[in-house]
């Protein structure tokens, strides 16, 4: 079922491209959500109607998780589920950078099975099926082998780094960030970054996508307590996530607080 779901995201993620790409970001209408959970843009809905057109046309079956949709009261008893970022990175997308994509995944009973991430105005396809590895445009892909953190190369907002966060000194990481967090984790699957962090509540839909690919790359891809993650939650929110190779991610887990 993973291979057989994976042609059919990248086709809608194609598609979705198209679309969002005829928006230009800083003319889109946008408005904010309540509760400050950030802006949204008429391109992040229009996205949003021709992935769920699409993908649940070709799945009736399959439950539905977006950012996007008003909750799916079946996806809980679905045998599977799409979770899906019709744009992750619309702060980006309003600002006129490149660097904003769709996440696009299917999970099976708390496990994404199919993924892609997928940069239309870079032209950059993640993609990855349970078992099958992970690509970057059609090409395999795998993590770093960076065995510690003294010069590893991290991506994360610069308060991960705040002292609190562990147990001695702080790593010697070397810092950079990138706006979409699906982006930041295919990053590090592609062996570009040794490891991302994020320590913050995160929503399933910024990460499914990303840990599949992570892990099909090689990388470890936990919750901030090193726990495997588990998705297509009642409250879909994941305990922050630790994305690296093995040996430096048992580092970062076992240094964090």
């Amino acid at each position: 079922m993973p291979a057989r779901d994976l042609p059919l995201l990248i086709d809608a993620a194609r598609a979705a491209g198209e679309v969002a790409t005829g928006y230009v970001g800083a003319t889109a209408k946008r408005w904010d959500k309540p509760q400050d959970a950030g802006p949204v843009t008429e391109a992040d809905l229009a996205v949003n109607d021709v992935l769920e057109a699409r993908l649940r046309s070709a799945r009736p079956a399959y439950g539905w998780l977006s950012e996007e949709s008003a909750p799916d009261p079946l996806r809980a008893a679905a045998p599977r589920t799409f979770i899906i970022d019709p744009i992750d990175g619309t702060r980006s997308f309003i600002d006129g950078s490149r660097a904003w994509a769709h996440a696009l995944a299917v999970c099976d009973e708390g496990v994404v099975t199919a993924a892609v991430v997928y940069l239309p105005m870079l032209d950059l396809m993640y993609a990855a099926a349970a078992g099958m590895g992970a690509t970057l445009n059609g090409a395999p892909i795998h993590a770093s082998a960076q065995a510690g953190s003294e010069g590893a190369t991290l991506l994360a907002a610069k308060t991960m780094l705040e002292a609190h966060h562990w147990r001695g000194a702080v790593p010697a990481f070397k810092r950079e960030h990138r706006p979409s967090l699906a982006y930041r984790l295919s990053l590090v699957a592609e062996g570009r970054f040794d490891a991302m962090l994020t320590l913050r509540k995160t929503w399933e839909w910024d990460v499914a996508a990303g840990d599949l690919i992570l892990r099909e790359a090689g990388a470890l891809s936990t919750n901030r307590r090193g726990q495997l993650l588990r998705f297509n939650n009642p409250v879909p929110q994941v305990d922050g996530m630790v994305a690296a190779g093995p040996s430096l991610h048992r580092e970062m887990i076992g240094a964090l607080v």
